[in-house]
């Protein structure tokens, strides 16, 4: 696996030693001295070109980081976890990446994607800034069978939904689910059947309703603020 840009890769690179297999630079003044140092033979000059090549198109900024496969959470790992994020039908990398890492820093334990059959990992861990490295998403196709089980272990689960009640009064259970639609359609109806409750934001002004991400971070950060 491959990623690139100067944020994810120094994020790797500081933080993930164990999984780094190789280091791309088109510039050894890329690298700080002490990453010089604890890389070393790993470190490889590759030309422009090259780079655009592992890149395939993408701003890489000077710098590439070769990773070995990461491991994803398992089911039993999600039933262990207190504040959970199921994103329903999102498909955009950029509104991933910059979700993950709203629910890394806001404490969320566990990323569950469901409507879509893969995700582009790579991309996501680099439009989150290498967060989705602490905290990569997984794809469930049987996303039901998951609720059902959360559910028998007592989570209760939240949507965000133009027709909800308002966020600000919100009071969340410790074990709580969050879950996002996409943009364009929302939550689905099958997943959106099994909600405890949803909320809306209260917005000042009328205006067009907010971006995906930038309400995914004023709703994780009520929900890690507002437990019983």
């Amino acid at each position: 696996m491959i990623i690139y840009g100067k944020q994810a890769s120094f994020y790797a690179l500081n933080n993930f030693e164990d999984l780094v297999k190789k280091v791309y630079v088109t510039k050894i003044s890329m690298l700080p001295k002490p990453l010089l140092q604890k890389y070393g033979s790993k470190i490889k000059i590759i030309d422009n070109k090259w780079a655009q090549k592992l890149s395939k198109g993408g701003n890489y900024q000077g710098i590439l980081v070769e990773l070995d496969e990461i491991d994803l959470p398992t089911k039993e790992d999600i039933k262990n976890s207190n504040f959970i994020l199921i994103l329903d039908g999102l498909t955009d990398v950029g509104n991933i990446g910059a979700i993950i890492r709203s629910a890394y820093v806001f404490g969320v334990e566990a990323v569950v994607v469901t409507g879509i059959k893969q995700i582009n990992l790579p991309a996501v861990i680099r439009t989150s800034s290498g967060a989705a490295l602490n905290l990569p998403p997984v794809v469930m196709p049987n996303i039901l069978e998951l609720i059902n089980e959360l559910k028998q272990l007592n989570f209760k689960f939240y949507g965000a939904d133009l027709d909800g009640k308002g966020l600000k009064e919100a009071v969340f259970e410790p074990k709580r689910v969050l879950v996002l639609g996409s943009e364009d359609k929302g939550i689905s109806k099958k997943v959106k059947s099994k909600l405890d409750e949803t909320y809306k934001i209260e917005m000042k002004r009328d205006f067009d309703s907010l971006n995906v991400s930038a309400a995914a971070a004023i709703f994780l950060y009520r929900m890690s603020d507002g437990v019983n």
